[in-house]
């Protein structure tokens, strides 16, 4: 057994399967493998990595498991997939995990190959621990699985406490005493027991509030749009395949970007924080669904297009559209008088929330400085955008109606 100090959850015991996989290569690669990618450019303190998170939630599993007094062979195999459900990330976290799924159809949960024959594998195998279940468990397959990846999962509890702890940011805090105490199963789902509807809440608020301030802070989108473009430029190199960039560590990439003539300025620019700016900054009702919805080549294309219109070269602009936007734990289960309920049907602050992510949804377009104006104004021209003339806008509208009206509305579909 060791005994480890946690900046969030003091002390962590590591026993068992977790305390033989602790000193693995796959696991201690994490220490080199930041939680939050490029944020550290944001927030000086974020440069928590993926190793201590591991460790965080392997110990909320741990306490999650006792409180659902599962024990035996079952426990041990969500202890070992919570300490290792994230070697699969590839360098800077998820920053270039489309990328790399791009290339290799793989996702960072994704695991299988890397327990299979590896020294993972043979420890899990000297447990009578299979390899193949793990992996399940970490893709959140079964019952047991929702634990270690679902709607109400112990990663979330984790990165929510830590990211806010590390960024010095008061949003991310919440109960997660009570969300490991309060879990349980009903009929082959994890829910949160009777009277935990605000319990289920506080997940979501601390998400919602966690994503302008931390993980879509503009700077944070910026240096993310960078790197990925930056990684691209990287693979299309004959010297790299995308199975070696997704092994790689952030040490790793960043020494394979300032040695490759294609993207060393990038990196470059990175390490000295020389980033691009802002020259379009457009909420979603400025922007048709084509382009919300493109794929990654048309993207691209657009990129091509708004750089000869502008007269800039084509590395210089960056077209970064984000996702529509979804709230995963808005299907967390409540039980509510005996029944489950999706939190968004049972809870009006869920509907206000979603409504706050539509409103703080951006499209950006970033280039040097010197040429936000004129890049700018093209891709008004060549995206069709109605910025009235706000290329760049941090106005944050947030909720266009008040709780009453949800209610309302509400009570209208009944």
């Amino acid at each position: 057994m060791k005994t480890i100090k946690d900046s969030v959850h003091d002390h962590i015991e590591v026993v068992g399967v977790a305390n033989d996989l602790l000193d693995t290569h796959a696991v201690q690669r994490l220490r080199h493998i930041t939680q939050l990618g490029t944020a550290r450019l944001v927030y000086p303190s974020a440069n928590h990595t993926r190793f201590e998170h591991s460790l965080g939630v392997y110990h909320l599993a741990r306490e999650a498991l006792t409180n659902l007094g599962i024990e035996g062979v079952q426990a041990e195999r969500v202890r070992a997939a919570a300490l290792l459900h994230d070697i699969g990330h590839s360098p800077y976290s998820h920053t270039i995990e489309e990328l790399i799924h791009r290339r290799t159809g793989k996702y960072h949960d994704d695991v299988h190959d890397l327990l299979a024959d590896t020294e993972v594998g043979d420890i899990l195998r000297d447990h009578d621990l299979d390899p193949n279940t793990i992996a399940g468990l970490i893709a959140g397959e079964g019952e047991l699985g929702q634990v270690v990846s679902g709607e109400l999962d112990v990663d979330r509890m984790d990165y929510l406490v830590r990211d806010a702890h590390h960024t010095g940011v008061p949003y991310g805090t919440i109960d997660h005493e009570r969300l490991t105490h309060e879990l349980t199963f009903f009929d082959g789902k994890l829910v949160l027991a009777e009277g935990n509807v605000q319990t289920a809440e506080s997940l979501l608020v601390a998400r919602a509030l966690m994503n302008p301030t931390v993980y879509n802070h503009h700077v944070t989108r910026i240096s993310k749009s960078m790197l990925q473009q930056a990684s691209e430029r990287l693979l299309d190199a004959p010297d790299i395949d995308a199975e070696q960039l997704r092994r790689m560590d952030d040490h790793d990439l960043l020494v394979a970007l300032r040695t490759n003539p294609e993207t060393a300025e990038l990196a470059r620019r990175l390490s000295d924080r020389d980033l691009y700016k802002r020259a379009v900054w457009a909420e979603m009702v400025d922007v048709s669904d084509d382009i919300i919805d493109a794929d990654h080549e048309t993207i691209r294309e657009y990129e091509d297009d708004i750089a000869a219109d502008a007269g800039v070269d084509s590395e210089h602009v960056t077209l970064d559209v984000p996702s529509r936007p979804k709230m995963t734990e808005s299907s967390s289960r409540v039980v509510v008088n005996g029944e489950i309920r999706p939190l968004a049907k049972q809870s009006t602050l869920v509907r206000a929330l979603q409504q706050v992510q539509r409103d703080q949804w951006r499209l950006g377009v970033y280039t040097p400085a010197e040429t936000t104006e004129a890049v700018g104004h093209a891709a008004e021209r060549v995206l069709g955008l109605e910025t009235d003339g706000a290329l760049v806008s941090d106005i944050r509208t947030g909720v266009r109606t008040t709780l009453t009206d949800f209610e309302a509305d509400e009570g209208d579909k009944e």
